[in-house]
């Protein structure tokens, strides 16, 4: 469990850089085109698909990350009155209804991409595909980052809540 927790530490490491790179290079995208518009007075006709493909990218990376990370939004209310044992089969059936909705993602995001295939992006030049691989990629991650969660508890090891506990002591 803990060399599957470590190459998954990784990917959701790897996966915030390239968030953050992705956050990084759109504002530079978006930069640009304001002042090749209103200084040079010559739009840029690719720099707006190109930051909303970005923009998936890191949105769907990041919340991946948040989720295996225990960021991920919940109702507490409920959980400071059960014992502990609900707390935990209630933590499994959270992570595992967002493993269900990462699953969907993959699926529905796989189909949309698919059904895009042959539609060109004009501006860019490149598939259709491309505006829905974000969806694609955060599902796997937001999946596999869920079951982790589910496996770590199954384990007895301790996950991370609302960043009480650093996965990687365990």
């Amino acid at each position: 469990m803990k060399s599957i927790a470590q190459a998954l530490g990784l990917i959701a490491r790897l996966a915030l850089w390239l968030a953050g790179a992705g956050l990084v290079l759109m504002t530079a995208i978006i930069s640009a085109q304001v002042f090749f518009r209103y200084i040079l007075n010559d739009s840029l006709i690719w720099s707006e698909p190109l930051a909303v493909i970005l923009m998936g990218w890191f949105i769907f990376f990041g919340a991946a990350v948040g989720i295996r990370e225990g960021y991920h939004l919940s109702f507490d209310v409920l959980l400071y009155v059960i014992p502990e044992k609900v707390k935990l089969a209630l933590y499994t059936v959270s992570d595992a209804l967002v493993a269900l909705f990462g699953a969907g993602m993959f699926w529905y995001g796989l189909q949309l991409a698919l059904s895009a295939w042959d539609v060109k992006l004009p501006s860019l030049g490149i598939s259709g595909a491309y505006d829905f691989m974000p969806l694609v990629g955060g599902g796997v991650l937001v999946f596999l980052f869920s079951l982790e969660r589910i496996a770590r508890r199954a384990a007895g090891l301790p996950t991370s809540r609302f960043g009480e506990t650093d996965m990687q002591e365990a």
